[in-house]
């Protein structure tokens, strides 16, 4: 009995030994299971997260290229002359206008008074070889320009003599050089006009910047450089007028300087003509 209640006793407690280290190891496997179920979807979650592609971040900075894009020189004078204020600004742009009226209708002039003066005087003599004086003012009657009527007014007067002819091609000479230069006082007063309302216009807005100061009570930078800004625009027009214009008074001055040189030249080869055909 005692062996047997002995063996009993050491069965119980082997049981009773082997029975937690049963649940550990089931509890560990358990644990590891779950830990690896946890683990795997986490990691097929995270298996789809996959980069942005780059170009949306590059769209941004394509706009603001664009809109840093240099802006034409039609739309930054346009923007210029509007922010320069439409009194003085008008003004300027008013006398441009007329200055370059005045400038084209004097070429255009010009350009109708040159001719070839070789021709006229080959012509002219062989017409008084051939048919007198009727021919020769004939000739000059049919012939455009200043040359022409300078010839026609002293053949008018060559039965006076060739004195006579000679004062009456002087004296309207004079009067055709003044044709020639009629309207260049005007082109001169635009060129200096120009400028002088684009003086005055920036002194009107420089008085208007200190106005402004001193309503504020304050010196601001924004406030002075603005109004300083504003004033000098109306300079910068006056003088690129007055520039413009410049050009074309020296070209039409070149112009009518050409043709009285011209008118000297042939009226002293017309002179010449006159006394072979008289003798």
């Amino acid at each position: 009995m005692k062996k047997l209640f002995a063996l009993l006793t050491v069965a119980a407690v082997l049981n009773f030994s082997y029975l937690p280290m049963v649940n550990a190891q089931e509890d560990a496997t358990g644990e590891s299971t779950e830990q690896v179920v946890d683990e795997a979807p986490a990691e097929e979650v995270a298996a789809p997260e996959v980069e942005e592609p780059a170009a949306p971040a590059e769209a941004p900075a394509a706009v603001e290229e664009a809109e840093e894009a240099p802006v034409g020189f039609h739309q930054t004078l346009k923007t210029k002359f509007i922010e320069g204020g439409a009194g003085f600004m008008g003004v300027v742009l008013l006398v441009l206008i007329l200055g370059l009226a005045l400038c084209i209708e004097r070429i255009i002039y010009l350009s109708l008074a040159t001719g070839n003066s070789d021709k006229l005087l080959g012509e002219i003599e062989s017409s008084l070889n051939s048919g007198g004086v009727e021919a020769a003012k004939e000739v000059c009657r049919n012939t455009k320009g200043p040359v022409a009527s300078i010839f026609y007014q002293g053949l008018s007067r060559k039965d006076e003599g060739l004195d006579m002819v000679e004062k009456s091609i002087v004296s309207y000479g004079s009067v055709q050089m003044g044709l020639l230069e009629k309207g260049l006082s005007w082109i001169s007063l635009c060129i200096a006009l120009a400028p002088m309302l684009g003086f005055m216009g920036t002194v009107i807005g420089m008085i208007g910047a200190f106005d402004a100061i001193e309503a504020a009570g304050d010196i601001s930078p924004s406030l002075v450089a603005g109004g300083i800004k504003v004033a000098l625009l109306t300079t910068v027009f006056g003088l690129i007028v007055a520039m413009i214009l410049q050009v074309f008074y020296n070209y039409i001055i070149a112009k009518v300087d050409s043709l009285v040189n011209d008118m000297e030249n042939a009226s002293i080869t017309f002179m010449d003509i006159l006394v072979k055909s008289s003798k």
